[in-house]
């Protein structure tokens, strides 16, 4: 029933972001069949020729789809965000089953057919047309079908790269741990991939029959591709405010997004939600994106690979002139730093006497760890928190999506976390923050970093931008990132709401 209740108050949006999947869907189905059907009726008449093309497309579905989607970003032309990077990654898994399939409909043909063709005196044209295609139909329409529900299921990862769709709902859901909204995003995907197969099926029944005019069928998927695509078109006076993929990245986009909208009169595209550090970077690097909110000690350890430094001073300088040399300018800190928090359960701590990461030494040997998938590569992550403090535990760390690692400490599926200081679910699920006595971690002020080129174009965007300095802090943080993850409220609605208590407060720039 709380599905239900979902859908129907948000039934405009759910219609907006259905009709964006079936777009991308739609046009990337259509041009792998102009591709695939082609290519697997060349590889089943000349396997020489074909073979090179269908070997690609078998390595290119063994590629991960967000590998794939954070490969082609940077990429010129082919790369960036929205539905064009989307569609060509779709495009791509969807080649292999059409192509191969295509290929076992033509092969299977018994050769007393062809030889009664040629006796007849077809041409090879006409064998194809009259012969092989229709019979050959059942079996390409079986793998236009797989190419579709994998397309529908492909395209819900592709909300990480701003291409929109169901999977925004599916985002939302795993960052604010909340089962409705990721349902809301997984049971429309579900209903749309049967829907699809089922008009593939009936299609197919249709066109063996012939009653289906080729020309309006190849005119109707010319829409498909061409739709989407027109779609992607956007004014030059349009900001772009991406976000990473967790709860406070996401609020953060919105207080970015609602500040310039509100202060410069111009257009904003979201591209929230873009997965972790690296595909955020590269959005912005490669002019996707045009501002979001990075951590000084992120940027200084992970995206530049710097020393780890604790001096906050020296960090936010540092990483100021190395973006200024990549055409990027680092604004005014927002106002909180936001650390590493290495937590334990509430109950624990105070059972045991847990007050400092040292503390936890002795019992670490008997715990279960949990970090996320960056934490356990980064330089001022695991391996040099383990050194620094000497932790060993029962097992190697367990690898976990951040909206998920404090649930699963409090449901004692780990017994220890690496989260964020800021992050509201640490009063909700009642966890403790063990004190860093050595000084581990870097600091990660939170800090706008935008293209530099946009802020000379429009300079009432850096005011609007700067406007914000040092008027977030970390217990306003808190209680946004808990609004959002343990009251389930909308980001952009908490985002809002903290801009109007600042503008009552005095605390904005008029």
């Amino acid at each position: 029933m709380s599905l239900v209740r979902f859908l129907a108050s948000h039934r405009a949006e759910v219609l907006a972001l259905l009709l964006q999947h079936l777009r991308l869907v739609g046009a990337s189905t259509a041009a792998a069949i102009a591709i695939g059907v082609p290519v697997g009726l060349l590889a089943a008449r000349k396997p020489r020729l074909g073979a090179p093309i269908v070997w690609l497309a078998n390595v290119a579905q063994t590629i991960p789809s967000l590998a794939m989607f954070g490969f082609l970003l940077p990429l010129p032309f082919v790369g960036g965000l929205g539905a064009r990077v989307a569609i060509i990654v779709l495009i791509l898994y969807a080649l292999l089953p059409i192509i191969r399939t295509t290929v076992a409909g033509v092969s299977g043909i018994d050769p007393v057919l062809i030889e009664a063709g040629t006796g007849l005196g077809m041409s090879s044209r006409q064998l194809l047309w009259r012969v092989q295609i229709p019979l050959a139909l059942p079996s390409i329409v079986a793998g236009i079908r797989v190419a579709a529900v994998i397309g529908v299921g492909t395209a819900t990862i592709a909300a990480a790269v701003g291409a929109g769709g169901l999977g925004e709902y599916i985002f939302r859901g795993l960052s604010m741990v909340d089962s409705t909204v990721v349902l809301a995003g997984a049971v429309p995907a579900a209903l749309l991939a049967l829907t699809l197969d089922g008009l593939l099926l009936g299609f197919e029944r249709l066109y063996a029959s012939g009653r289906v005019p080729r020309l309006s069928v190849t005119f109707a998927l010319l829409l498909l591709m061409i739709a989407p695509l027109a779609a992607t078109h956007r004014s030059t006076a349009t900001i772009r405010v991406g976000s990473k993929n967790f709860t406070e990245q996401i609020v953060l986009g919105e207080l970015l997004a609602q500040t310039i909208e509100r202060d410069t009169g111009l257009a904003v595209e979201r591209h929230l939600n873009l997965g972790g550090t690296f595909i955020a970077d590269r959005a912005l690097a490669s002019g996707a994106i045009d501002v979001y909110v990075e951590y000084t000690g992120t940027a200084d350890t992970a995206v530049f690979k710097n020393p780890v430094e604790t001096d906050a001073g020296r960090v936010l300088e540092r990483v100021r002139t190395q973006y200024a040399t990549r055409g990027l300018t680092v604004l005014p800190p927002l106002g909180f730093n936001n650390t590493f928090a290495i937590l334990v359960r509430g109950a624990d701590a105070r059972r045991l006497g847990l007050h400092t990461i040292d503390d936890a030494r002795p019992y670490a040997p008997r715990w279960r760890a949990g970090f996320g998938y960056e934490f356990l590569q980064r330089a001022d992550g695991y391996p040099g928190l383990s050194e620094t403090y000497g932790l060993r535990f029962a097992e190697s760390p367990r690898a976990m999506d951040l909206s998920l690692i404090y649930r699963a400490l409090a449901d004692r599926q780990v017994d220890l976390i690496a989260g964020d200081a800021t992050n509201g679910l640490i009063s909700a699920y009642d966890l403790a923050v063990l004190a860093d006595s050595r000084h581990y971690f870097p600091p990660y002020d939170a800090v706008p970093v935008a293209r530099s080129a946009v802020l000379l174009r429009y300079p009432a965007v850096r005011d609007a931008l700067a406007s914000l300095a040092g008027r977030v802090s970390a217990a306003d943080m808190r209680r946004m990132n808990r609004a959002v993850d343990a009251e389930h409220r909308d980001s952009a609605a908490v985002a809002r709401e903290f801009l109007a208590q600042l503008e009552r407060n005095g605390q904005t720039k008029e």
